[in-house]
């Protein structure tokens, strides 16, 4: 029997063998049985130990076995890791959870994957200015992609937080101030990082986050207090939320907020009524960077006790704290927490890691032989076409652009040569070295065809201390030691010798992001004074604005011809700079934020609610004790939804099937839009809607649908929507989502000013 035994062994230790080297897997008991047969066996301190995320610290290749965080892995302290890449490393470390640990259990290994890989696209407020959810999708898929063909199997992404504050540095990582809109992006978005089969080796688990609330934060400061009512979150920040987890989001990452008085981190409320039991989500949740312990400081509780309602509110994973790892067995044996919630928290980490496949194949995401597949021309060149899409121009005077690839043309500005800041903030993995900055992209279009003149003309700003606060990831500008002075006159002997001027300024890379809060969102004065000397040159200048946020551009719009805002475009911004610039691309992107006309506005956003004493007149002009500001007009300087073409639209013949409609049926919606200029060109037509009369207060108009279309020039379309009492719901007081009956308002138009409109109603 012995024999016969040991015979099985070997056979089996060979069938093994084979079947790692031919990259076969071995099957395995359904989910349920063997996530419940594993835990059966794991001790207190091991079922802990899968809570435990820490960042990969010291680890490197060759050290793996050294290591501090090593060493809790083979003592099975650790479940994942995080920013450590390349499949090298992570088989290293990956060696040590299933050969060394005790029940070989492997690790989930997470990264910031926010915009892109090596190969990046533009920032996630620049991509969502696309509209085009089959482009936003692609980028996660070639996101997915690359990461995994690195080792990773977790991105901490898609962020979904809704804000209409532009002092907040996050907005440039969201996907802009709508919740309708924002949902959109984030279904596509945790669709193209996950596949239909999370097991395939070049998906990710997505993340989403960040809940609940994050970008909402009072005076637009990283970190702040979050106030609002239920009714608020429910209609206008939880829908992106829901979305991603309809989508079938893997995880969930806590916001460092509170909601309703109480950290995030630790809010049953919002971790299980909402997010599981109304929601119906799956998938475990994980904490932001050092939560828990930080709930120390918001005055709740020491680490013991915070640790505790954390994982009692449903928190599953503890993002380096360490406050489970180090606090939870002890709250066990005081009878503080249970068995049953260690198990249940444990139980989810084990669920995504079978459902990675990585119980099959630890090894799934270490295939060396994909590395090919990270940075490849075909990526490269689907992230150019997908910036020129995500540029937004904001103004045409007398049709300055496209320029011409002829004559003399003066590039100025701090970042006209500054490729490692063209990728935008979190953009961890980048190849700054091999980003495209604008001056390479405009010598590449251009070729010898006309001639380049380049001066820097000024730096970031006066003061160097907003260069270095403003300083991540080493994207640095290279501060100038020249003096104001010197830089000045060099571009304006260029600026005199062109034909025209582009002038390459706004916001560095890391001026917007996570702790890159501004209470002044105008362009820096430097560059300011420097447009405004390029302007006195009377050449045509074509302002070409980087910015992760919106801005105030009041007296730009006044007097600059013509502005291209370009967010932070990625690594080929260049390239796909320079093909709008030139007309090889038309832009179509149109802006997802409402820009406004002074820092003293904001927050501000298209769907607002009227007052009883709303402004009437169209003008702007003061009215007395009307809801307006004696010193400046209520309306925004660019509305959400805005963006020119190089063509023009002209839209006609709005109609709908019905005028009235019943809660079970459909109508149908259409008008009849025109390419009536000179360029072929993308338009993303627009339909809002506006509840008359509500049992609450409802906003003045509300995204309902949205399509981007293509036309020749001269080419006529007409685009359909289809509108149900569905569409038309909204969370009443008592947090019931319902349509009522009544009439409503439909408008259609190419941004939030859409004016033309008609009405339906709806009956019971």
């Amino acid at each position: 029997m012995k024999i016969k035994f040991a015979i099985l062994l070997i056979l089996f230790g060979t069938v093994a063998s084979f079947a790692q080297k031919s990259k076969k897997v071995t099957p395995i008991a359904p989910k349920e049985i063997f996530v419940s047969d594993l835990l059966s066996k794991m001790t207190l301190e091991e079922k802990i130990g899968q809570l435990n995320l820490p960042t990969s610290g010291d680890i490197t290749t060759g050290q793996a076995n050294s290591s501090n965080v090593a060493k809790n892995i083979e003592q099975g302290k650790v479940g994942g890791l995080f920013n450590i890449k390349t499949v090298q490393k992570i088989k290293e470390v990956q060696q040590i959870a299933v050969e060394k640990s005790r029940l070989k259990i492997p690790l989930i290994f997470g990264m910031d994957v926010i915009h892109g890989y090596e190969t990046t696209f533009p920032i996630p407020l620049g991509l969502s200015c696309t509209w085009d959810m089959n482009l936003i999708k692609r980028s996660a898929q070639i996101a997915a992609q690359e990461a995994s063909a690195d080792g990773i199997n977790w991105t901490f992404s898609p962020m979904v937080d809704i804000s209409r504050d532009p002092r907040w540095g996050r907005v440039s990582e969201g996907s802009g101030e709508d919740a309708y809109l924002g949902s959109k992006i984030a279904t596509a978005m945790v669709q193209g990082y996950q596949g239909d089969d999370l097991s395939k080796n070049n998906t990710l688990l997505s993340c989403v986050k960040h809940f609940a609330l994050y970008g909402a934060p009072e005076s637009g400061r990283e970190y702040n207090t979050v106030d609002m009512s239920r009714i608020r979150m429910y209609n206008e920040y939880f829908p992106p939320y829901k979305a991603a987890v309809d989508a079938g989001s893997g995880s969930v990452m806590a916001s460092f907020n509170e909601v309703d008085g109480i950290p995030a981190t630790a809010n049953k409320w919002l971790m299980t009524d909402v997010l599981r039991k109304q929601w119906g989500f799956k998938g475990f949740v994980v904490t932001d960077y050092t939560a828990i312990p930080e709930m120390s400081e918001h005055g709740i509780g020491d680490l013991q006790t915070v640790s505790a309602l954390a994982l009692k509110a449903g928190i599953e994973m503890d993002m380096v704290g360490e406050g489970f790892l180090s606090t939870l067995k002890k709250s066990y044996e005081e009878g503080k927490i249970s068995l049953e919630e260690i198990d249940k928290a444990t139980r989810l980490i084990l669920n995504a890691k079978y459902d990675l496949g990585l119980f099959q194949d630890p090894y799934r995401y270490c295939d060396e032989t994909r590395k090919t597949e990270i940075f490849t021309t075909s990526n490269r060149n689907e992230a150019r076409k997908t910036a020129a899409q995500s540029l937004v121009l904001l103004k045409n005077e007398n049709q300055l652009l496209p320029l011409k690839k002829t004559g003399t043309i003066a590039l100025i500005g701090p970042l006209a040569d500054a490729k490692e800041n063209m990728a935008g903030t979190w953009s961890v993995s980048t190849k700054q070295d091999k980003s495209i900055s604008l001056l390479a992209g405009i010598n590449a279009a251009v070729g010898k065809s006309a001639k380049v003149l380049y001066a820097k003309g000024s730096n970031l700003d006066y003061d160097a201390k907003l260069e270095d606060k403003a300083t991540m990831f080493g994207k640095t500008l290279h501060r100038d030691n020249r003096t104001k002075e010197e830089l000045l006159s060099e571009a304006l002997k260029i600026a005199n010798q062109s034909d025209v001027i582009v002038a390459a300024i706004g916001e560095a890379a890391e001026m917007s992001g996570e702790c890159s809060s501004r209470t002044n969102i105008e362009i820096p004065q430097a560059q300011k004074d420097l447009l405004a000397a390029l302007l006195k040159t009377g050449k045509p200048v074509v302002l070409v604005l980087f910015n992760g946020r919106p801005l105030v551009l009041t007296e730009e719009k006044a007097t600059v011809p013509a502005i291209l805002d370009v967010w932070f475009a990625g690594s080929e911004a260049g390239y796909a700079i320079a093909d709008v610039l030139f007309g090889d691309e038309n832009p179509s992107g149109k802006l997802t934020t409402t820009f406004p006309r002074s820092l003293g506005q904001v927050p501000i956003y298209y769907s607002a609610k009227n007052t009883g004493r709303p402004l009437e007149n169209k003008e702007g002009v003061f009215e007395k004790f009307k809801s307006n500001y004696i010193d400046e007009r209520n309306e925004p300087l660019f509305p959400f939804g805005y963006g020119l073409s190089y063509t023009t639209f002209e839209y006609s013949n709005l109609k709908t099937s019905a005028t009235k409609i019943n809660f079970n049926e459909k109508v149908k919606v259409s008008i009849d839009v025109a390419n009536t200029g000179n360029f072929d060109g993308k338009e993303v037509v627009q339909l809002y809607t506006r509840d008359i009369v509500g049992s609450v207060t409802r906003p003045l108009k509300e995204l309902k649908g949205f399509q981007k279309i293509a036309l020749k020039k001269g080419e006529k379309q007409t685009v359909t929507f289809e509108l149900s009492a569905e569409d038309l719901k909204f969370y009443n007081t008592d947090l019931q989502f319902v349509a009522e009956p009544g009439e409503f308002e439909i408008f259609i138009g190419k941004d939030s000013n859409a004016n033309i409109n008609t009405k339906i109603e709806l009956v019971k």
